[in-house]
């Protein structure tokens, strides 16, 4: 198994990994894989979008290809929505809580909403989407890039560098700091990213034995969600880096899909919903970022591109 080397990505891929075992029994050798999106994390800098989307999978993708590594683990959004023809999507494990963290300085202990942050707060992120949502619900904060892996960032909290930190809730809890979270926000009202929560296992495609243990894995409503949170994506032909959010959720009655485009100062929202049987999750995806283009979506997606571009 190839996987990044950050605490986050090991905590994770282990994880995957030792159910893969319990459930075929098959032993699981670990190797880490130094990405392009790692490096620029240690230097603590965000990635940027356009040709440089995949910076954290580009190099287990290489592994995968030259045969160093049977199957790859990610963070499923980190990964492209146009998937290589000779790689497989081979699993998506049950997905993990996919709301977005509100994590506050300890110094403002109390403060457990949005809403309850101090006026002219730092807020830091470096996720457009993250930034877009926050502008529209609190115009008065302020915002603030911080990357580097998540002890860094919460020590970088602490150092005063900001007030608040806005996380993934999965990583968080994988890496048993629950604790830091001070408010999960609900999807209804701060959407998260597309795929948020859901691991990738991906291998070879034409490596029917480790597609076949991995298929083992797969877990059909997870996959389902996530893959029409990423058709929505795929379809705006946004990137990881628009300020596109999506969540999709599973019923007796099929699948329900929101999703929205915002402008980067978060003064315009573009949103669109539908419902589908839970087989048409794909097709679901794209039927609303149709919808979404058709009511001037595309201007906001390249609105956001021209900002990375310049950035």
């Amino acid at each position: 198994m190839g996987t990044r080397a950050s605490a986050l990505a090991r905590a994770q891929s282990s994880a995957a990994a030792a159910l893969l075992t319990e459930t075929t029994g098959i032993p699981v050798e670990v190797v880490l894989v130094r990405t392009e999106g790692d490096q620029l994390s240690t230097e603590g800098r965000a990635p940027s979008g356009g040709d440089t989307v995949g910076v954290f999978t580009r190099a287990l993708d290489d592994a995968l290809r030259e045969e160093r590594i049977d199957f790859a683990v990610h963070s499923l959004k980190d990964v492209p929505t146009d998937v290589a023809a000779d790689l497989l999507l081979a699993a998506v494990p049950s997905r993990a809580d996919v709301r977005d963290a509100l994590v506050v300085a300890t110094r403002h202990a109390g403060c457990d909403s949005l809403l309850a942050l101090p006026l002219g707060a730092v807020v830091a992120t470096s996720s457009p989407r993250r930034v877009a949502q926050l502008r529209a619900a609190r115009p008065d904060l302020r915002t603030a890039s911080l990357a580097g892996n998540v002890d860094t960032r919460l020590r970088k909290l602490e150092e005063g560098v900001a007030d608040s930190l806005l996380l993934a809730c999965a990583g968080l809890d994988r890496l048993s700091l629950s604790a830091r979270i001070a408010r999960r926000l609900d999807p209804a009202e701060f959407l998260p990213a597309p795929g948020q929560g859901a691991l990738a296992m991906v291998c070879r495609a034409a490596d029917g034995e480790t597609a076949r243990a991995l298929a083992t894995q797969d877990d059909p409503a997870a996959r389902a969600t996530a893959l029409a949170e990423r058709s929505f994506l795929h379809h705006l032909r946004g990137g990881c880096r628009a300020p596109v959010g999506a969540s999709a959720r599973i019923d007796g009655e099929g699948i329900h899909l929101v999703g929205a485009v915002l402008s980067l100062d978060g003064s315009e929202r573009i949103e669109a919903r539908g419902s589908a049987p839970s087989g048409d999750a794909v097709e679901l995806g794209r039927r609303l970022a149709e919808d979404a283009l058709s009511r001037g979506a595309a201007r906001l997606v390249a609105a956001s591109r021209d900002a990375g571009a310049q950035g």
